[in-house]
């Protein structure tokens, strides 16, 4: 089969696509050929060496972990039943950039009807972590929600279920092209936080009205440009750092406002139920509660698709899928 290997870790160029042999599923396995895998942030820093997240591969490697596929056969010990299935992992191996993967059964959901495996695969890891932020946020319709990288994989269902909640929802993003993607979510307000005047555009088009949360997925200046933002008493809830900086207000800070700071990761990690998440995430994207965008490049050209991702060019979820032909 064909695989994505990173052979020395280093720039996106790094990552080759190359014929590796097909991987054999174990007891309690199935082996699944992908129709889409997904592509993290984090897993471009982990392809260049950088220490700040999982524990790093030994090499050669193939990354990724999540996919949607169909199962092909099954390992010793699984019911049959299972071959010809459409399912999604988030824990496939030895990596989700390839044609074939294995998987062990209790890690599978099944895709539901009307579900295609591009967004299977953006709502089984993606969409359970935007669900379980949401979780921690707690949002409700009384609440104005300011929303950075509104227009990511996250960002953008953190839109959506803001809505779908009834919260006043502003929604930051970097570029016009991805601006007006948040409005077309249904974001109240939509801004460019790549102007340096993003924060009175929000400030204006609230009026008299204050931003009562945060849901920041960027940090750095921007995360600190959205914390003061916030009006006294509001809560600012961590869910990434796609900058690469830090943003930590001080507790002086928040005492003096009382806003309550909330990692909403970092608790996750501590107790997330990720099964539960996962098929909650998968039913609110085929209910339409949640709705993924994906953009989508052929698996020889993850390169690419790493590049795009690191300078902050897509919008959406980012997957990879079989090659044509």
């Amino acid at each position: 089969m064909r695989a994505v290997v990173l052979h020395q870790f280093g720039a996106p160029e790094n990552l080759r696509f190359e014929t590796v042999p097909d991987p054999v599923p174990g007891g309690g396995q199935v082996l699944i050929e992908v129709r889409a895998a997904g592509v993290h942030l984090i897993e471009t820093a982990m392809r260049q060496g950088l220490d700040i997240g999982p524990p790093l591969p030994e090499l050669p490697a193939v990354l990724g972990g999540e996919v949607s596929g169909v199962v092909a056969s099954v390992g010793p010990d699984v019911d049959a039943a299972w071959v010809g299935a459409e399912v999604v992992t988030a824990h496939s191996g030895p990596g989700g950039y390839a044609e074939r993967v294995v998987a062990y059964v209790p890690s599978l959901h099944r895709v539901p009807a009307g579900l295609d495996h591009e967004a299977a695969v953006a709502m089984v890891v993606t969409g359970a972590t935007a669900v379980g932020l949401l979780g921690v946020a707690a949002l409700t319709r009384d609440d104005v929600v300011l929303v950075t990288s509104a227009a990511g994989g996250v960002g953008r269902l953190v839109v959506q279920f803001a809505r779908h909640r009834g919260a006043t929802v502003v929604g930051a993003a970097g570029g016009p092209e991805k601006t007006a993607a948040v409005r077309e979510l249904g974001a109240d307000l939509a801004v460019d936080y790549n102007r340096p005047d993003w924060p009175d555009a929000v400030r204006a088009g609230l009026g008299e009205r204050r931003v009562t949360a945060v849901l920041d997925g960027v940090a750095g200046e921007k995360g600190r440009a959205a914390f003061e933002l916030l009006a006294e008493g509001g809560r600012y809830v961590s869910i990434g750092a796609s900058s690469r900086e830090d943003f930590l207000p001080d507790e002086a800070e928040l005492k003096a406002r009382r806003v309550t700071f909330i990692d909403a990761l970092a608790l996750l990690l501590e107790g997330q139920d990720a099964p539960a998440d996962e098929a909650r995430a998968l039913a609110a994207a085929a209910d339409g509660t949640m709705v993924p965008s994906v953009q989508a490049f052929p698996l020889s050209r993850a390169a690419e698709a790493h590049a795009a991702l690191e300078a902050r060019e897509t919008t959406g979820k980012v997957v990879l899928v079989p090659d044509a032909g």
